[in-house]
């Protein structure tokens, strides 16, 4: 079985449609349509449905992508087993707390795959660092910056308040309200000076730092959060997401680069993969 074929099968899974694959594996459409038609043929079975937004996995293709995960996995541990050890270049990208698991697990999953040479070092975004992966607050003037994700924040609300049976939710409708107080984050400073205009006091329930863990704590019932709109909060079951009305609350996330010296093969790469992310 070609391993190649399996390869793109895999990132048509993962990326929903032919296109994203191709982008992805950074080589034409046409050469991934013909790689699943030829593993479908030798498969004798269809392995994806085909639809105006992408493609969906059929219950063939769905069974087959823990095996094919698994084999292209076990591939690369035998590559490296019999590799000669590479010499390792350092490199430090630093990450503010509030990106998301989900999507910045894709992001260094595609980063360290295009430099498998790399010892990669995550660090706070005040470190020293080769890169970084901020918000636009953070960019300094010695920093290039090339945006990734913009982001608009919603109110995470536990299903079990009366407030999640609203379309949207007004400022005054926090008032005494439980409430996950989640730093740092600019976009709660800015409804904070909000509140504060209107006189809005909120009962603040924990101090944490992570979305993840804000979304937890929701879910939990204990308060609501305000969080960035991403797939994998909008996805969860477990917490009902709701637009603040006439508030507009929005970020943008993206690589910072240094500013006026040449850039290193891992920079580069860095960019290319920030620039397929969507």
């Amino acid at each position: 079985m070609n391993l190649r074929a399996l390869n793109y099968f895999v990132s048509v899974i993962e990326k929903g449609s032919i296109s994203g694959a191709a982008k992805h594996c950074y080589i034409s459409q046409p050469s991934i349509s013909a790689a699943i038609a030829s593993l479908e043929a030798e498969l004798n079975t269809q392995l994806f449905l085909r639809h105006g937004k992408g493609v969906s996995p059929t219950d063939a293709g769905t069974r087959l992508y823990p095996l094919a995960k698994r084999l292209l996995n076990e591939s690369k541990a035998i590559q490296a087993l019999f590799s000669k050890p590479e010499i390792q270049v350092p490199f430090k990208l630093g990450l503010i707390r509030s990106l998301g698991v989900r999507r910045m697990s894709m992001l260094l999953k595609d980063f360290t795959a295009a430099c498998p040479d790399m010892d990669l070092t995550l660090v706070e975004p005040t470190e020293y660092a080769n890169a970084r992966i901020v918000s636009t607050r953070d960019i300094t003037t010695h920093e290039n910056f090339q945006p990734i994700w913009h982001d608009t924040f919603l109110l995470a609300i536990p299903p079990s308040l009366s407030l999640s049976l609203k379309s949207s939710i007004e400022l005054i409708d926090l008032q005494q309200q439980p409430f996950i107080h989640r730093a740092p984050c600019e976009a709660l400073t800015s409804l904070q000076q909000l509140l504060d205009m209107e006189g809005v006091k909120l009962q603040i329930r924990a101090r944490i730092q992570t979305v993840e863990y804000a979304v937890g704590l929701v879910a939990a019932g204990l308060g609501i959060a305000l969080v960035p709109a991403i797939p994998a909060i909008l996805e969860d079951k477990n917490i009902v997401c709701r637009p603040l009305a006439d508030i507009s609350l929005k970020r943008t996330i993206g690589l910072a680069l240094p500013l006026g010296q040449a850039h290193t093969e891992q920079q580069k790469l860095l960019a290319i993969v920030c620039s397929k992310q969507h």
